[in-house]
């Protein structure tokens, strides 16, 4: 099997206004303050697009409508519905310019992550005390916040605490406090959903925003193999105890094959074998079908002429409910 054939498609172009391109989606403006929003197959590494995962696009937009549509008993959210596998039409929103970072490992590589600074000597991070002796991946006596800015507001990934989120007025106090509120109950839900998919969630990240009323809404996408970290339970404690990663569901076979290969972010990266593509590719339909307990069927290609017509009609079903 070869890598073309892998990938289906990198990108989309819809005959819709205000089309803006991001890493891994495309939106489009629809009548009514709303958004058309379009997952991509496209994988980002090194804070830069690398790869084409196939079905990628399909499952994180399954699997956000999924959390969407199971957690409305904790906060609103902006998805409004799901007219093709790889989109949603979503409610406008203003973007708060926080990324609400919730962790219960003391893991990660980056230069913001918990492991890497404590590893590094520090013991107060995010403005959280941390005793001496914690091991890599180990687990934390609760989840805690770790919030950091966004691009647009400052410094990508400046790490804050939870102080300086009112103290530098990026949230006001109140809507802060119910951000938090809200962040660690998704967690807890995330982390029953994952105990009985045979998962762990060691982390996650969650964005957002409000409508034009005010109304605090969740954002962005929810509890993906993107957003989250989703290790394997079988055997992760063997696995830790004799110094081992853990098993993950995620994009982790690409970008330990770009690092293996001396790839650090800069210029072109290299090509990968398919073996690669094809592992990623199973472990984002694994996380997929364990979580949602659903049987992944990918959409056909090609996606444009598919979500166009989709698209029309459930646009014209809308218009006749009028």
């Amino acid at each position: 099997m070869t890598r073309s054939t892998l990938t289906p498609f990198t990108d989309i172009d819809l005959d819709l206004p205000g089309r803006t391109t991001g890493k891994v989606r495309v939106m489009y403006s629809l009548p009514g303050q709303r958004r058309l929003l379009v997952t991509t197959d496209r994988l980002s590494a090194f804070d830069k697009v690398v790869a084409a995962v196939p079905f990628k696009g399909q499952v994180l937009n399954q699997l956000s409508w999924w959390w969407f549509e199971t957690t409305r008993d904790l906060v609103d959210n902006h998805a409004l519905a799901q007219p093709d596998p790889n989109a949603l039409v979503a409610t406008e929103a203003t973007v708060l310019p926080v990324e609400v970072v919730v962790r219960r490992r003391i893991t990660g590589v980056t230069s913001t992550s918990l492991w890497r600074q404590y590893a590094e000597g520090a013991r107060v991070i995010y403005g959280h005390e941390f005793p001496d002796g914690l091991r890599k991946n180990e687990v934390l006596p609760e989840a805690i916040i770790t919030p950091t800015t966004k691009a647009a507001h400052g410094a990508h990934d400046e790490p804050l605490t939870c102080a300086d989120v009112t103290q530098k007025g990026l949230v006001e106090p109140m809507l802060w406090d119910r951000v938090q509120a809200v962040a660690l109950a998704l967690f807890t839900r995330g982390e029953a959903v994952a105990e009985r998919a045979g998962l762990v969630l060691a982390d996650t990240k969650y964005e957002f925003g409000l409508d034009a009323t005010g109304r605090l809404l969740l954002i962005d996408e929810v509890h993906t193999p993107d957003s989250s970290r989703w290790w394997v339970a079988d055997g992760l404690d063997a696995r830790l105890a004799a110094g081992q990663e853990p098993e993950s569901l995620d994009k982790e076979p690409v970008r330990r094959a770009l690092a293996d290969s001396g790839y650090g972010g800069d210029g072109p990266p290299p090509e990968l074998g398919a073996e690669v593509w094809e592992e990623t590719t199973r472990r984002y339909v694994d996380a997929y079908q364990r979580i949602t307990g659903l049987r992944f069927e990918p959409g056909k290609y090609p996606v444009e002429q598919r979500l166009s017509a989709n698209l029309e009609a459930w646009l014209g079903q809308e218009r006749t409910s009028e």
